[in-house]
């Protein structure tokens, strides 16, 4: 199983990229840094057409899944925010997840596409609102996405609530989840997702919601 993971070097990437790898199969990564495991093309994903291009040259031997694990945040009021920071969220969390897909559509053979959107793409915040106008339009391509490639691709939408990774590191203290904060480790949602590959052709898992039991983003 050949799978393109997005994000692939740290966080949910870097799990998806590890249950890959355990599991027998290839993951081709794109990230800015160097993943763990498997194949690797350097690229910033608020780039477009960088990102359509580092598809394309990690997929030519074919595709089986895609994994749209990459995603990046920047808290704060709207008035607060720079507008290039938080373009840059839109750009890489929702303008990069579909620049992936429509480069890898061409290699998906009765493939799969799993996205990830988060709790925050259902559920408004305050000084969310880079994050989550990012994560309700990935849930919107999304479901678009699997009535377009309905019997073609299949298509499947992960919705994570917090996960214990790096993600929240560059934070200020404010906006970090506090030390008794309910939080999945990353490695469960990347057994989600891995289970969603593994469905028969057409079996589909269109959207899978996956939170710590006591988390309150969820519902």
């Amino acid at each position: 199983m050949r799978v393109l993971v997005t994000g692939g070097a740290s966080g949910l990437g870097a799990a998806v990229a590890e249950a890959v790898h355990e599991a027998g199969g290839t993951p081709l990564v794109l990230d800015k840094v160097a993943p763990r495991v498997g194949k690797f093309e350097l690229v910033d994903l608020a780039d477009g057409r960088a990102a359509e291009r580092a598809v394309r040259t990690l997929a030519g031997d074919g595709l089986d899944a895609v994994v749209t694990a990459a995603g990046i945040d920047r808290c704060g009021t709207l008035a607060d925010v720079p507008a290039e920071e938080w373009e840059q969220v839109v750009r890489v969390n929702l303008l990069g997840t579909a620049a992936v897909v429509r480069a890898a559509l061409p290699f998906l053979d009765r493939g799969r596409v799993v996205t990830v959107a988060s709790t925050l793409g259902l559920r408004a915040v305050s000084d969310a609102t880079a994050y989550c106008a990012s994560k309700f339009g990935v849930v919107g391509f999304t479901r678009a996405l699997a009535v377009e490639t309905a019997g073609r691709v299949g298509v499947t939408l992960v919705i994570p609530g917090g996960m214990r990774t790096s993600f929240f590191d560059d934070r200020a203290e404010q906006y970090k989840p506090g030390d008794t904060a309910k939080l999945n480790p990353p490695e469960r949602v990347a057994d989600a997702i891995l289970f969603a590959l593994r469905q028969p052709w057409g079996a589909e898992l269109r959207e899978l919601v996956v939170a710590h039991a006591e988390e309150p983003s969820w519902p």
